[in-house]
């Protein structure tokens, strides 16, 4: 129940996603994601209405992860990560008694939200008894302004940003962490956001740092990864979101990447949580994403991840062929195809910049 400077998860082995009532994928994208990236230590989902199906009938992937409908059928669980992103952080009240049954059993609770566990009395006071240990990723103390770091130059920082909030930003870094390291390189990725935090076990949660610090926050944490070949900067937001793009601007100055990878989801016209604003066109928004990071540091973008899951395969594969014509640049769908093209642009950047033949 410390407040840290930046978030550092316990090690949890034997996780329970809480999703009760919001198994959906608006909803529930951080079960989904850590039933993709840790499946081999998620025993459970707890939704008590959708009680005896499997993670697949919710969600299309996590296979035969039961869902259940409380925590006595996961008697060996040590942690409840809850597994939701709501609009506004909000924890629902519903969940008060599965969350205080499971703090007094000393099972750590572990939250995204933007409401803080630690500040529940409830929740603290049954938690000094227990020994259950709350933590909330999204809270730090982080008080640090920029300094305009010089970057190893052997350092290639890549950084994914995009056309609008949760079209996949994660995924494509993520992704692209993995296809980097099958090929012997030692790539990093740095986790902006409570899922990825979730994912990886520490990182820093970029929306909830005060504004004047978070270039500081961004450059600190990808200097302690500078040793690596490749940094790979989670994304969010966008340069265009009306709410969200003062976070975009940070990672843009605090990591100064010389790579961005451009994210959309096929066939999304509005913005996110504003239904009645279109998406600024995509031309525009690669021109300032590069405008606004050249204002720090030399950067291109140099690969296209496109999220399909609303396509067919035969239409995924001619958006994929219709990006790469339209931009010029080489693209694919993670998921569908996997990482290999950007694996490949960050491998000729990385010769480009240190003159490699």
């Amino acid at each position: 129940m410390t407040t840290f400077e930046w978030t550092k998860l316990p090690s949890h082995q034997r996780i329970a996603l809480l999703t009760d009532g919001l198994s959906t994928p608006f909803y529930a994208k951080t079960a989904m994601s850590l039933l993709k990236y840790r499946e081999g230590e998620v025993l459970a989902v707890i939704d008590q209405k959708e009680s005896g199906k499997v993670a697949a009938d919710l969600f299309t992937l996590g296979g035969n992860v039961p869902v259940v409908a409380n925590l006595d059928a996961i008697p060996t669980c040590d942690s409840i990560y809850l597994g939701i992103a709501t609009p506004g952080g909000k924890l629902p009240e519903a969940w008060r008694p599965i969350i205080k049954q499971a703090i007094q059993r000393g099972i750590d609770i572990v939250s995204g939200l933007h409401d803080f566990l630690v500040d529940d009395a409830e929740y603290v006071a049954l938690a000094k008894i227990s020994g259950s240990q709350l933590v909330d990723v999204r809270r730090n103390n982080f008080k640090k302004t920029a300094k305009c770091h010089a970057f190893r130059p052997e350092c290639i920082r890549i950084h994914s940003v995009g056309n609008d909030c949760s079209i996949g930003k994660m995924v494509t870094t993520l992704e692209l962490q993995l296809e980097l390291s099958k090929r012997g390189h030692s790539a990093k990725f740095v986790a902006t956001g409570q899922t990825g935090i979730m994912i990886t076990g520490e990182g820093a949660p970029i929306d909830c740092v005060v504004s004047d610090f978070v270039n500081g926050a961004v450059e600190e944490i990808v200097a302690k990864q500078e040793h690596h070949d490749f940094v790979l900067i989670e994304g969010q937001g966008s340069i265009a979101h009306p709410a969200f793009s003062g976070v975009t601007a940070g990672l843009l100055h605090g990591g100064a990447p010389q790579g961005l990878l451009f994210c959309y989801e096929a066939g999304r016209t509005h913005v996110k949580g504003l239904k009645d604003i279109p998406i600024a066109p995509m031309e525009a928004q690669i021109a300032a994403v590069e405008a606004m990071a050249n204002l720090r540091h030399p950067c291109r973008v140099i690969g296209i991840s496109i999220n399909t899951r609303n396509l067919t395969a035969e239409q995924a594969d001619r958006e994929v062929a219709q990006a790469e014509d339209r931009f010029g640049l080489p693209a694919c769908d993670v998921y569908r195809h996997g990482a290999a093209k950007i694996a490949d642009a960050c491998e000729r950047l990385r010769r480009e910049l240190l003159s490699i033949a």
